[in-house]
């Protein structure tokens, strides 16, 4: 598409998470170094939360690829399990032989055993958890359950939790009251600032490879962080929108203008609104029209 034309080697505005286009702003930086501080103190649960499309499973990929030899990860992409079968996926995930009919009691069992024998070889064991708001109640207490696994010296499981912020309100049910008090350290992903969206966009294209002077003009980052709102998705699909754009006219330079026309092709964008608030919008309508609250990804 626009890759030769403007002297690039891959695409720089991708939506699939991609740990090369990490961007270690303060706001990013921090949450990363508040997931490497708590996992190597060994601290049982972790909570990273952020909107839609702010970056967290970058963000978890990133983390767990900057782990040593000394930690064992487990990843869940998609935790909407019940207890059990969020056990065997554990299980699968570390390696442990199963019978094809395993009772939940030698499920357990085993998952304990080989946590047993990894922490007996020095190994920290962490698993990641990536759309946590979604977990059933009894999930995420048979997760509670789970750190209570245990030496005398430190925890045999160690659990990040990433979610949107619909995860912090079901923490607060008393259902699992128990579980909210064990995360000791949280952080919130909040939107790009103006500033660090300019600096997002330069090292997004620069990893592409791009070598020019500026390829996104002022007036257009202006426009691309009013239509996004900061929000990193979005972003990336108005500034792909508006290369697109500009290579169908023959331009070298990306001015507000096609920022502006990608934003009309933009559902999220169009009335210059963060996505959140137009997901929220959208919600509130459905319930008032008796359709009952929905959840959206």
């Amino acid at each position: 598409m626009y890759k030769l034309h403007f002297g690039l080697h891959e695409l720089p505005f991708g939506i699939t998470p991609d740990t090369s286009f990490f961007f270690a702003c303060s706001n990013y930086q921090q949450a990363l170094n508040t997931l490497l501080i708590a996992a190597k103190n060994g601290e049982g649960f972790i909570k990273i939360t952020g909107e839609v499309g702010t970056g967290k499973t970058l963000l978890c990929r990133k983390f767990m690829a900057m782990l040593d030899d000394s930690f064992v990860t487990a990843y869940v992409p998609n935790p909407y399990l019940e207890p059990r079968t969020l056990m065997l996926a554990l299980a699968d995930e570390l390696e442990i032989p199963l019978e094809k009919d395993v009772d939940q009691y030698q499920l357990l069992k085993a998952i304990n055993y080989r946590l047993l024998i990894l922490a007996r070889e020095g190994k920290r064991v962490l698993l990641c958890l990536d759309e946590a708001q979604a977990m059933p109640i009894e999930s995420l207490e048979a997760l509670r359950l789970l750190t209570n696994l245990e030496t005398e010296k430190r925890k045999l499981l160690q659990i990040v939790l990433f979610g949107q912020p619909e995860l912090d309100r079901k923490l607060q049910q008393d259902a699992i009251r128990q579980l909210a008090q064990r995360i000791t350290f949280h952080y919130h992903l909040g939107p790009l600032t103006k500033d660090d969206l300019e600096f997002y966009v330069s090292h997004r294209l620069s990893v592409a490879g791009f070598t020019g002077s500026r390829l996104f003009s002022r007036d257009a980052i202006n426009m691309l962080s009013a239509r996004s709102g900061g929000i990193p998705r979005l972003v990336n699909i108005l500034a792909h929108k508006s290369l697109m754009l500009t290579y169908g006219e023959g331009k070298q330079q990306v001015r507000a203008r096609h920022v502006k026309a990608a934003a009309k092709d933009t559902v999220a964008a169009k009335q210059g609104v963060r996505p959140w608030m137009w997901f929220g919008a959208m919600t509130l309508l459905i319930a008032g029209t008796g359709m009952g609250w929905v959840y959206l990804k």
